[in-house]
């Protein structure tokens, strides 16, 4: 190590000492331990060009201990990492500047509290919860080898990029990790390098607390290439150690280093190194340490800047030149091809892409809506050649498995095929998803309702990052049945109506469910979530009901009162639209009026301008009946003070459906009883 490289070290962590005592907030010790390996890999490896932080072949770097975050924020400050906006055009402007880092964990500062994507140019993705970020990074090298294996060719190698995530403790600890690294070294990710900070020391104190596996032997065993740095402070082993990564091409690689909390100073051991600023005078005494000027905040000499231009700006510069130039010959052999990911990396689709969709009849006796969902998919999938995807162990359920010629599995033999095999491991399907979304493919993961809350945490990210993950689940109710109440999803769909930004949709019919897929596909800064069933609903009469292109308001007038001046409404999603539709004719022969309101998407009719919403919910119709095999949770708002729910309120029952419909009330005389009693309510009141 010479003298110039321990400064640029020592720089790095002046950086986040001053931003963290700036701040009176956030955690010093971590990247301080860590800024030699950090700072190892971006001068001497990554391959990353400050200039176009979006190069499609760069080295990704995930920080997943994102509590380390002011390591990141020096970083992208030091090596000069220019700013991108939301149509992916690079701006003259540095993505963190000095004043940023000195506004660190302030309101509108580039450089909060954990990273975040899409608010700071060079963050990845975002970290979230520990564990998410090495998760993540299984998904962005999957999707690296899918793009070698359809678009390289022998003389135009596009992609080869590599990943590398850097983990902490804690990040060990958290079980989703474990799904990771046992996927990733089942599919022999060669690309991936994790490297595991192993400092020792938690939010309670010392890991021997409660953590004392041998965790390089739990990697040996999930198929991983381990290797160890006694200290972190040996940039010449750290080197070694990246050589020996870069040299595996069979086995995902683990890079287990030992450091501190500080870096080796005499305050190392202070209980404020880990989750609290140094205070003034201990980061005077921690710079006397390290040899900087202690009296001085957030200081960069020239030399270091020199060094990161001489480093990886030089080094990613070129290497961003020689793509653009191999891109562009690429083009003039493989037009098509170029097209292709031209288009993956502005998000949009390719010409004609909804051309092929399904057309599915009126029928009484219908389908489930996972089996039109996996019809459309299909048709879908063909035209839009970079939507993949997965199941959590569950595919022959979800029906999301491709099944048109060529569409093929991806294996760590073979990582041309479309369909993956994610395993029981509904969190890291999730994660992986967004990891692959974060590479610009369009993928997709299934499982059952019930299992999105082993997956939340992910499925919440995808709709922090506005990154367009189609999560689908399937076996949507107390339709599960004989499976009883641990498979009967109740509160699911609230909790997932409860996410900013994620867009559930629950169709009622086959109809619905290509409408669904059209918007969904489409998308580019939101993910969705599909909702469906596992039993047949009827495929509703479009000629006597209004069209399905509804769907795109997010509820709409599917029947409407003969008169046009309905007397109560029914508001239903999914597999309780035809219930009420059921009731609606009951309604009729009685000479009561109701419109039937199908709302399979709640966040889109929310979004809807004041007039279509009176238009299909008249303020002045205050009789109103909410219909869903879910938690009421949420319905009052279209339902008002007046209305009445038919939900559930336990957890349901193990038995057959037909059985569970009668005990719960979904039936279209109990609908039809309830509108009369609201209705009788309303007379009685009047007189």
């Amino acid at each position: 190590m010479t003298d110039l490289d321990t400064l640029s070290v020592n720089t790095i962590r002046g950086l986040c000492m001053d931003a963290v005592e700036k701040a009176q907030s956030g955690h010093p010790g971590t990247p301080m331990g860590i800024a030699p390996v950090a700072y190892t890999l971006w001068q001497r490896f990554l391959r990353y060009d400050p200039q176009n932080p979006i190069w499609p072949n760069r080295d990704r770097f995930v920080l997943s201990e994102g509590h380390a975050s002011a390591l990141l924020w020096s970083l992208l400050h030091l090596s000069g990492v220019r700013a991108v906006d939301p149509d992916y055009e690079v701006l003259g402007r540095p993505a963190v500047t000095l004043d940023d880092l000195k506004s660190f964990r302030q309101l509108d500062s580039r450089c909060p509290g954990h990273p975040e994507y899409r608010w700071t140019s060079g963050v990845e993705t975002t970290t979230g919860p520990l564990g998410q970020g090495v998760a993540t990074s299984v998904g962005m090298a999957i999707a690296g080898r899918w793009l070698a294996a359809r678009y390289n060719r022998d003389e135009f190698p596009l992609f080869d990029f590599d990943v590398y995530a850097l983990a902490g403790d804690g990040c060990m600890m958290e079980g989703i990790s474990s799904e990771a690294a046992s996927l990733a070294g089942h599919l022999r990710l060669s690309s991936l390098c994790w490297i595991y900070d192993s400092n020792r020391v938690t939010i309670e104190g010392h890991t021997d607390i409660a953590f004392t596996e041998d965790v390089a032997a739990r990697f040996l065993a999930y198929g991983w290439n381990v290797t160890t740095v006694a200290d972190a402070n040996d940039l010449d082993a750290v080197e070694r150690a990246f050589h020996t990564f870069r040299a595996e091409s069979e086995r995902p690689t683990l890079i287990l280093v030992h450091s501190h909390i500080g870096y080796g100073s005499p305050v190392e051991d202070s209980p404020k190194a880990h989750g609290s600023p140094l205070g003034a005078e201990g980061v005077r005494a921690a710079k006397r340490f390290l040899g900087l000027p202690e009296d001085e905040q957030f200081w960069v000499p020239d030399s270091v800047r020199e060094r990161f231009d001489e480093g990886i700006g030089a080094r990613g510069g070129d290497l961003n030149t020689a793509w653009v130039k191999r891109f562009e010959a690429y083009r003039a052999t493989w037009p098509d091809l170029a097209d292709e990911l031209e288009r993956m990396q502005r998000r949009e689709v390719p010409d004609g892409w909804d051309g092929a969709l399904p057309d599915f009849p009126a029928d009484p006796k219908g389908l489930a809506t996972r089996d039109s969902s996996g019809q459309v998919l299909n048709a879908l999938a063909q035209s839009i050649p970079w939507l993949l995807g997965g199941s959590a162990d569950l595919a022959p359920s979800t029906k999301t498995r491709l099944t048109f010629p060529g569409a093929g599995d991806f294996e760590p033999d073979d990582p041309s095929g479309r369909n993956l095999h994610l395993g029981v491991r509904e969190h890291t399907s999730a994660a992986i998803a967004n990891g692959m979304a974060l590479t610009k493919l369009r993928p997709y993961w299934s499982g059952f309702l019930i299992f999105s809350d082993y997956a939340k945490a992910a499925i919440r990210l995808s709709a922090l990052m506005e990154i367009p993950v189609l999560h689908i689940f399937t076996h949507d109710s107390i339709g599960v049945g004989e499976d009883g109440p641990t498979h009967q999803p109740v509160e699911q769909l609230a909790g997932l109506r409860a996410m900013p930004g994620l867009l559930v949709f629950r169709p009622c019919d086959a109809g619905e469910v290509v409408e669904t897929w059209r918007l969904v596909a489409a998308l580019r800064h939101e993910p969705a979530a599909l909702v469906l069933s596992r039993q047949a609903l009827p495929t509703l009469d479009r000629s006597r009901l209004a069209s399905a292109s509804g769907v795109a308001r997010g509820a709409y007038v599917l029947a409407d009162a003969p008169s046009g001046e309905p007397q109560v409404i029914l508001l239903a999603t999914g597999s309780e639209v035809s219930l009420a539709l059921s009731a609606r004719d009951e309604l009729a022969a009685e000479g009561i009026g109701a419109r039937v309101v199908s709302m399979p998407c709640w966040e889109l009719f929310d979004r809807q301008p004041r007039e279509y919403r009176d238009e299909v919910l008249p303020p002045w119709v205050t009789a109103r009946v909410g219909i869903e095999q879910a938690s009421t949770f949420g319905w009052d708002r279209y339902v008002g003070d007046g209305g009445a729910l038919i939900g559930m309120h336990t957890y349901g029952a193990s038995a057959p459906l037909k059985h569970l419909l009668t005990k719960f009330g979904f039936t279209p005389q109990r609908v039809a009883q309830v509108a009369r009693e609201l209705l009788a309510a309303r007379q009685e009141a009047r007189t």
